[in-house]
């Protein structure tokens, strides 16, 4: 896979990749604000789909987990420009800015489909990319804080996820895992998601589920793979990765162990 990131400093770069598409699950520790150039981006989370593609702007909040497949398009790469919005520079913005204190954060992906303003600010890095040198910190502190203020002028709510600073709290760890089994996430991120310790996180899965982590997560993924190849017809290259799989023969070595039977066996 040929992937090339170009950094004009740890928070802003242009991302490119030329290969046929690109998956991961991920869950990022900054926001980040996505202009897309060219290909097609699927974001898929545990209860919504998003599709992206070239002149999408869209804001992926941290903490979040989500499928990410990058796909190139049309005869060309898949390429953008994102903006780490990290906590640090947050706060640095917020620290004079008084808040309504009752306020709540929904995470939740959020899309700024060709806003003029957003599109202006991100498309005036571009020429830099090509530039000799450092870029100065001041400059990059400049086009992050107009980021973020053009955010604030363009969508009233945003400041419920920019400036929530809160590390996850103790969730139910029963409806956590039933909505995001099929994203693959060391154990300790689990953990850390559901307001847990691994080792707490491990007790607990033992006490609620009767079983480990991995094993009860390769049983759902498996039987939501057999629903989907079973009952809306699928292909095994089709849904092989968005249950939770690395790669088509484990999946289907998995599968073919747990019912008898290859995945292929189930088409149409």
């Amino acid at each position: 896979m040929e992937h090339v990131s170009k950094y004009l400093t740890p928070e802003i770069k242009l991302s490119c990749y030329e290969d046929k598409f690109f998956k991961s699950d991920l869950v990022f520790d900054d926001h980040m604000l996505i202009w897309f150039i060219s290909g097609e981006t699927k974001i898929i989370q545990a209860d919504a789909t998003f599709t992206f593609k070239s002149g999408d702007i869209f804001l992926i909040p941290r903490n979040l987990l989500a499928t990410i497949i990058n796909y190139p398009k049309n005869g060309q790469p898949h390429k953008t420009v994102v903006m780490h919005l990290s906590a640090k520079r947050l706060k640095e913005f917020y620290k004079n800015i008084d808040l309504d204190s009752k306020r709540t954060s929904e995470q939740k992906i959020i899309s700024y489909k060709n806003h003029p303003l957003l599109e202006s600010c991100l498309t005036s890095l571009i020429p830099y990319f090509d530039v000799e040198g450092d870029f100065p910190e001041n400059l990059a502190s400049l086009k992050i804080t107009e980021a973020i203020s053009i955010l604030r002028e363009i969508d009233k709510g945003i400041d419920t996820i920019l400036a929530n600073f809160d590390e996850p709290g103790k969730i139910d760890l029963i409806d956590f895992m039933q909505r995001n089994f099929m994203f693959n996430m060391p154990m300790e991120k689990l953990g850390y998601l559901t307001g847990r310790s691994l080792s707490t996180f491990n007790r607990d899965f033992k006490k609620y589920f009767n079983t480990t982590p991995q094993k009860w997560l390769t049983q759902k993924r498996l039987e939501l793979a057999h629903y989907l190849l079973a009952e809306n017809k699928k292909k095994p290259t089709e849904i092989y990765y968005e249950v939770g799989f690395e790669n088509l023969s484990h999946f289907s070595y998995a599968f073919k162990k747990q019912f008898g039977y290859a995945p292929t066996s189930l088409k149409i």
